[in-house]
């Protein structure tokens, strides 16, 4: 396996589900929104108020590019991050893909207090989830290798079921 890459919408648990991946493959674990903190100086939301989501989704796009020559990592990406063709040729060709998903109920609970949500600040978080997760969903199922329902399961059986299903896809 070159790198494990998680997708998924906001509040799916790709960052947790990633740490845990990471600690159990014994692989270094790569947040694209945190590498992308960590060489601008600057947070999500700042991005977003300075440069709009473009500017941003540019950042992303050289991001992810840049991740997924990597070799030997867990990756966790942003919930856009499959909006650009770009990015999802990349994921898929950077590794094993795997599509954490989350229902829209569980992505309003676990992110109802996390201010570094640019897109979530509006006046129905829930109907702004349901919209991403109606135009995302096909691109997340598009470049999976595995889809995983994470609603109302402790990361830890998450990342059980799936070592356990990694081990039995063909390779490719």
């Amino acid at each position: 396996m070159r790198n494990l890459i998680l997708v998924g919408p906001m509040g799916a648990g790709k960052s947790t589900i990633g740490r845990l991946l990471a600690k159990e493959l014994r692989l270094p674990f790569k947040d694209s929104d945190k590498e992308i903190e960590l060489r601008t100086g600057a947070n999500i939301p700042w991005i977003f108020d300075k440069e709009g989501e473009p500017g941003f989704r540019d950042r992303e796009q050289a991001m992810i590019a840049e991740l997924c020559t990597l070799d030997g990592v867990v990756l966790a990406t942003g919930g856009g991050a499959v909006m650009r063709e770009a990015n999802r040729r990349a994921l898929h060709a950077g590794g094993r893909v795997v599509y954490l998903h989350a229902s829209v109920e569980q992505q309003v609970g676990r992110t109802a207090r996390d201010r570094n949500r640019p897109l979530l600040r509006t006046a129905d978080p829930a109907k702004t989830l349901r919209d991403l997760l109606a135009l995302r969903d096909p691109l997340y199922r598009e470049i999976a290798d595995l889809v995983v329902e994470t609603d109302e399961r402790p990361p830890r059986m998450v990342v059980l079921d799936i070592l356990e299903r990694l081990q039995q896809l063909p390779p490719r």
